[in-house]
């Protein structure tokens, strides 16, 4: 009689288990040594786009001297970009970018689409996506959060003021000051600032949730918490 010998079970030795670790880690240093740069430049040039317009949006913006639905509005554009350049650290009063699904059939008082929240709809007939700038304490603001489309960011306003030696700096955030050998005019605020340009730098941050409990007046964000930005531009407001 034969005698059967038990079968041998086929695997890897610890060693080949080694080898193919130490293989596939070669091969994924390789691919993000070839790869990395690639999809940072591609990173880089979305930002640029986006960017774009961000920038291009918010100076439309501080130019428009919007209607509110309380008709407590600034007196000029001029007096609304002064304000918002002041108070944009602020939580309370903090500067909120995004886009949301505007209705093109229903303008609301300060000549905005109303939110567009139907399910479905044909972009370009049944809505538009709107680029919008808007306050924390604007309440419109929470019903466009109603068709938002995309993220959201915020920007940080401060003035830059010349120094007389090194050119323009960045100044004091929360304040705006007459250039150095300018007398301020009779009055407060926007009236008593004595040039007709002010140039500021606005950095733009990026918030990592659109909840709207979050986002509201009394919600949890908090502008101190963001010191990184995402990309800083220079930009000037004119009367």
């Amino acid at each position: 009689m034969k005698k059967l010998l038990p079968k041998k079970v086929a695997g890897f030795t610890l060693m080949e288990t080694v080898i193919a670790i130490g293989v596939l880690v070669v091969m994924l240093t390789a691919f993000m040594a070839v790869f990395g740069p690639a999809t940072r430049g591609i990173r880089r040039s979305i930002n640029v786009q986006e960017a774009d317009r961000l920038t291009s949006t918010l100076e439309k913006e501080l130019s428009t001297n919007r209607p509110t639905a309380t008709g407590a509005e600034d007196i000029t554009a001029f007096h609304k970009a002064y304000n918002w350049i002041l108070s944009s650290h602020q939580s309370a009063d903090v500067v909120f970018a995004y886009q949301y699904r505007g209705n093109p059939n229903q303008l609301r008082r300060d000549g905005t689409m109303e939110p567009y929240v139907t399910k479905g709809g044909q972009a370009g007939k049944d809505f538009v996506v709107q680029p919008m700038f808007r306050r924390r304490s604007d309440t419109e603001f929470i019903n466009d959060l109603k068709a938002l489309e995309g993220r959201v960011f915020f920007v940080k306003m401060t003035q830059l003021v010349f120094d007389g030696t090194n050119g323009l700096k960045i100044g004091e955030s929360g304040k705006i000051t007459p250039p150095t050998g300018s007398t301020p005019l009779a009055g407060t605020g926007a009236d008593s600032f004595p040039e007709a340009v002010i140039p500021f730098t606005a950095e733009f941050f990026e918030i990592q949730t659109t909840d709207p409990n979050f986002l509201k007046t009394g919600g949890k964000f908090d502008v101190a918490k963001y010191t990184k930005p995402m990309f800083t531009r220079n930009l000037a407001v004119r009367r």
